[in-house]
């Protein structure tokens, strides 16, 4: 067992590998663990593909940073922007060695519906989805591939009891902040699960992990009661350096290369117990479809 902790940061993590032939794809890094995540993996010699909301506001999160950038636009949420991003990278031949999928939001209000679907888990999950749809053929052809897909205990702590309620993806039920924050990240660690199985006996992989809890951008929205707590607890909270270690570790550390479909946890294989909801193959297997059939309307719509 390594000797890192959750106090380890993403630059000690990351110590002594050089990663200059890599290509990694990271989204969302214009703050919080996807800038950081883009910051030491470029100084470790990976040409990062790094996303945002726009080209311009991934330049100004990379402005003085060393390494070899590339920004690019990627709203997870707008299906021609996941398309166009996508296009952009294989026409470049820019295909990823490793994709991060650390984008996220969290919802500090009533229900919102994109594209007919719950904000969150389309922001979260289905536009990681689509992206890694469009890529995965690329990869497979090149025979390499590693996906590292940002979860959270919140996927077990605050998911619907069910795990992923189906019936209430578009908002046909009751709407509950945490629970769909929760279900988004149950999803993200399911997709993961089924990806694995579905990379069996190639050499592409993929794994999902829990960053820890970390004071981030993506409480900005949140009400003042909220980030007042936030900052009483800071003491607890694991810094932006720390919180970003983990998905480094499992996107580029030799340890973690040989694991798939696995969670982890403070830079950690976290051991999951069969009927555990994160080892829900069933569910997982749902999932999938659903995301696919969700895909497929809109493609028609």
């Amino acid at each position: 067992m390594n000797q890192f902790t959750k106090n380890t940061t993403a630059e000690e993590v990351t110590a002594h590998l050089d990663l200059s032939e890599t290509t990694v794809l990271v989204t969302g890094c214009t703050s919080g663990i996807g800038r950081e995540s883009m910051r030491v993996l470029a100084l470790r010699g990976a040409h990062v593909l790094a996303t945002g909301r726009t080209e311009e506001k991934v330049q100004l999160a990379s402005r003085n940073m060393a390494g070899k950038i590339t920004p690019l636009a990627l709203e997870l949420t707008d299906p021609a922007s996941i398309s166009d991003c996508a296009n952009t990278l294989l026409a470049a031949d820019l295909v990823p060695d490793t994709v991060i999928c650390n984008a996220g939001i969290y919802p500090f209000g009533s229900l919102e519906l994109v594209n007919g679907v719950e904000k969150v888990f389309f922001a979260n999950f289905l536009g990681h989805f689509a992206l890694i749809k469009y890529l995965l053929p690329a990869m497979q052809e090149r025979g390499v591939g590693n996906f590292v897909h940002v979860s959270s205990d919140s996927a077990y702590k605050q998911a619907p009891e069910c795990g992923i309620d189906f019936a209430n993806l578009r908002g046909e039920g009751v709407f509950h902040a945490g629970e769909a924050y929760g279900r988004s990240k149950l999803a993200n660690a399911l997709f993961s699960l089924e990806l694995a199985d579905r990379l069996k006996g190639t050499n592409l992989t993929s794994n999902a992990l829990h960053p820890g809890s970390i004071l981030t951008n993506i409480s900005h929205a949140a009400p003042f009661w909220t980030k007042a707590a936030a900052l009483m607890a800071r003491g607890f909270l694991r810094t932006v350096e720390e919180g970003a270690s983990t998905q480094v570790y499992v996107a580029t550390h030799p340890d973690a290369a040989k694991e798939s479909g696995c969670f982890f946890a403070a830079c950690k294989l976290v051991e999951l117990e069969h009927d555990h909801l994160l080892a829900n193959r069933t569910l997982a297997h749902e999932l999938w479809q659903v995301a696919e059939d969700m895909l497929q309307h809109m493609q028609t719509a």
